[in-house]
């Protein structure tokens, strides 16, 4: 997979000038940001590595099969582009033995594919991956029951902590939580037993 090297003073012109260069639009590529130092008197120069989203959402296909393979599992692997951000869908006969007890073995393809495409490409992205809807179906229940708790927490005005959670399911229940007036949510503890507490929060004036 090709990445793309762009160096000058001013980094709006230097997007305009790659976005020309490669036919894309902003939304279609991922961008990292370094300086170089010039001479004496010529200041610093702005670098920019750049990769398309398509081609990284091809290569993460491909470690996708490969780990399939390795696993002597058959399966389909539908991919989705949303901004920056890369969602896999997992379609296989094989579901339970991908997906593991409460997930834990799709969490670990998620982080071993991620990890792999950030280290070829030196670059973050955004990687998501599902199986037969199971994160949804999750996500969808993970909501559902952090509402209920917060609708309690805030009659009562008793925290709740919440069994640890990753990052991911985290920010889901913060995202959730987010427009109950009277509702706080905090992430306490550390990696892997980061936990959020749902606290009521008095009303401001």
């Amino acid at each position: 997979m090709e990445k793309y090297v762009y160096k000058g003073k001013n980094k709006e012109e230097i997007i305009e000038s790659a976005l020309n260069e490669l036919n894309c639009t902003l939304e279609e590529i991922i961008i990292k940001e370094t300086e170089e130092k010039s001479g004496l008197f010529q200041g610093k120069k702005t670098i920019l590595e750049i990769v398309k989203v398509e081609d990284v959402a091809s290569l993460g296909k491909n470690l996708i099969e490969g780990l399939l393979e390795g696993f002597g599992i058959n399966g389909s692997i539908e991919k989705k582009i949303r901004g920056n951000q890369i969602s896999y869908k997992i379609h296989s006969d094989n579901n339970n033995i991908l997906i593991g007890r409460r997930g834990h073995i799709l969490e670990s393809i998620q982080t071993f594919i991620k990890n792999s495409i950030n280290s070829q490409i030196g670059l973050y992205v955004n990687i998501i991956i599902d199986i037969e809807n199971y994160k949804e179906k999750q996500n969808y229940f993970l909501e559902k029951n952090v509402k209920r708790i917060a609708r309690d927490v805030t009659l009562s005005k008793v925290p709740v902590k919440l069994d640890p959670m990753n990052s991911y399911e985290r920010r889901i229940v913060h995202n959730a939580l987010s427009k109950f007036e009277y509702i706080e949510t905090l992430s306490e503890g550390e990696e892997p037993n980061r936990c959020v507490v749902i606290k009521y929060k008095e009303k401001e004036n």
